[in-house]
């Protein structure tokens, strides 16, 4: 009897010691992943990563470099994914899948031209612009705080307009536009853009 009840204490220790053995590895694969996928989450931020296909390096790479966000005097610099992926993390993470569907077109070849680009880039521009006013210019916002604007320090010109947009509720894409990119132009010529924008972008 003594020795069937210490055999089936060694059996009980012998599971407990492997279920404490296969938590820890699973505990440590878990932590890899989540270090790791934030790792890859940062990178896919960077400059760097941003302009290593020549897609966006030759184009709006190429455009955004020398205006207001890239070169002032103060020194501060936004770049692509300070405009374009969103600081909240169930947003960014969206937004992350939302470009993996990009791959494709990375693969199959849709914007590989400057004929091509150019050829989308009226869409593509639209896309951005969208998906700015749902989110109220969230990106725009991640910088510019409209309680931390000096109104002394802007022209009276911006002052008007600045209360114009608060007092009918625009947000910052409906007047700041193409202020990285080159405009693009739409179907009824470059001025259809703002005409969109200016009826909400529906």
């Amino acid at each position: 009897m003594g020795g069937l009840r210490k055999g089936s204490t060694a059996v009980r220790r012998w599971g407990l010691a492997r279920t404490a053995g296969v938590f820890v590895v699973v505990m440590l694969l878990a932590s890899a992943l989540v270090v790791g996928g934030a790792a890859g989450v940062a990178w896919t931020e960077t400059e760097e990563f941003c302009i290593s296909c020549h897609e966006m390096r030759d184009n709006v790479y190429a455009e955004y470099k020398d205006t207001i966000h890239d070169r002032n005097r103060s020194g501060v610099r936004a770049i692509c994914s300070d405009c374009h992926v969103p600081r909240e993390p169930v947003a960014l993470i969206k937004r992350k899948f939302e470009a993996s569907f990009e791959l494709y077109h990375k693969l199959v070849g849709t914007i590989d031209t400057p004929e091509k680009f150019e050829a989308k880039r009226y869409e593509l521009a639209r896309r951005v612009w969208t998906r700015m006013k749902q989110t109220d210019s969230l990106e725009c916002r991640n910088c510019h705080h409209r309680d931390a604007m000096s109104a002394e320090l802007q022209t009276e010109k911006a002052q008007r307009r600045h209360q114009k947009g608060i007092d009918e509720g625009l947000t910052c894409i409906d007047c700041h536009f193409g202020i990285a990119h080159s405009e693009p132009q739409g179907p009824e010529g470059p001025r259809d853009m703002k005409v969109e924008r200016n009826a909400g972008l529906d």
